[in-house]
């Protein structure tokens, strides 16, 4: 069994990674670190899950055993010297579930979050996990580090049109979530009351993750293009849905649109092209995308919906996705591929 450390284990993408991990053949969590919840059984935090009576233990790296993997399930800044001290004392891969090592220059990376990166030379060094885009380069990586939830809808929505040469001008993404999302700590603006009945957008203009999707399609693309990303809050518990309006080139027709995410997504074994608009809860506790593309010829536009599971496709289960190519295992080894109803 390949061994792995889960550091963030209370929070909900670490809870995600133990029902995926425990659930794999090759792979075995031997260790569970926490931080609030240092010392109280698993049980306590996640009583969803198997095996409640181990142990929550520290998030200190110097206290882990040797382990072959270690996932960093930690909030934006506390990833980073962590993560480092884990790949010193010789674990084989070191995955970051959080954005401390998604973005490609201390440029940007200041831009984004308003402070230095504390290790700004391994930034543009670790291979962004997202299978779909980078699966040769995820073999044999050592550092991996998972796009953040936003992104990967947006990304995966919009990256075929740009690969193939086709967008024409600014790119403009609007994404629901749930409250998931936002990670596990107690704040007034997501609790039940504050939520319910209610949906509201929020870091207009402003968000972190639109850098990272300019990022990842200019890597990807023939250049980088200008993204308008607005994010909304919604009354749910899981899932993103992501529409994304991409201008095209003069020329590009319906079928066009069509035979270029066919042939993008053909062979892919979690990204689907749907005949239908994706609901969220159909990619509910899986590690599938729905994609359903649109084009609207009055405007030359066309409007890719895209529905993911934030906390599986868009979290945990990219992180072990891109873990099971790094070991040269079957990317999809122990990853859920069907989302539930009703």
């Amino acid at each position: 069994m390949i061994r792995t450390a889960i550091f963030g284990a209370s929070g909900h993408g670490g809870g995600e990674l133990i029902r995926l991990i425990d659930a794999h053949p090759d792979l075995e969590a031997v260790y569970l670190g926490a931080h609030t919840k240092e010392g109280v059984t698993l049980g306590t935090v996640h009583p969803h899950l198997g095996g409640g009576d181990r142990v929550l233990l520290s998030n200190d790296p110097e206290k882990v055993p040797e382990v072959d993997v270690a996932f960093f399930a930690l909030p934006h800044g506390a990833s980073a010297q962590p993560a480092m001290r884990m790949r010193e004392s010789g674990a084989r891969i070191v995955v970051d579930l959080g954005s401390d090592f998604r973005l490609d220059t201390p440029e940007r990376y200041l831009a984004a979050y308003g402070s230095p990166h504390p290790h700004p030379e391994q930034l543009g060094q670790w291979v962004y996990g997202l299978p779909e885009l980078y699966s040769a380069e995820l073999a044999d990586a050592d550092r991996i580090a998972v796009p953040g939830c936003y992104p990967t809808s947006a990304v995966l929505g919009v990256a075929p049109l740009h690969v193939a040469g086709l967008v024409a001008g600014t790119v403009i993404v609007d994404s629901v979530s749930g409250v998931s999302g936002a990670g596990r700590g107690a704040r007034e603006h997501l609790m039940f009351g504050a939520v319910d009945e209610g949906a509201a957008a929020y870091g207009v203009l402003t968000h972190r993750h639109q850098p990272e999707i300019e990022q990842v399609l200019g890597e990807v693309g023939p250049f980088e293009p200008t993204v308008i990303f607005t994010p909304h809050l919604i009354p749910m518990q899981r899932g993103i849905l992501s529409t994304c309006y991409v201008p095209l080139a003069d020329g590009v027709d319906a079928s066009a649109v069509t035979e270029v995410f066919a042939d993008a997504y053909d062979g892919t074994p979690f990204v689907s092209l749907s005949d239908v608009s994706p609901n969220t809860r159909w990619v509910t506790n899986s590690n599938r995308v729905l994609v359903k593309p649109h084009f609207d010829p009055r405007t030359q536009t066309a409007v890719v919906l895209v529905a993911i599971d934030n906390l599986t496709k868009g979290t945990a289960g990219a992180a072990i996705q891109s873990v099971n190519i790094a070991l040269g295992l079957d990317e999809t080894t122990g990853l859920p591929m069907a989302g539930w109803m009703p």
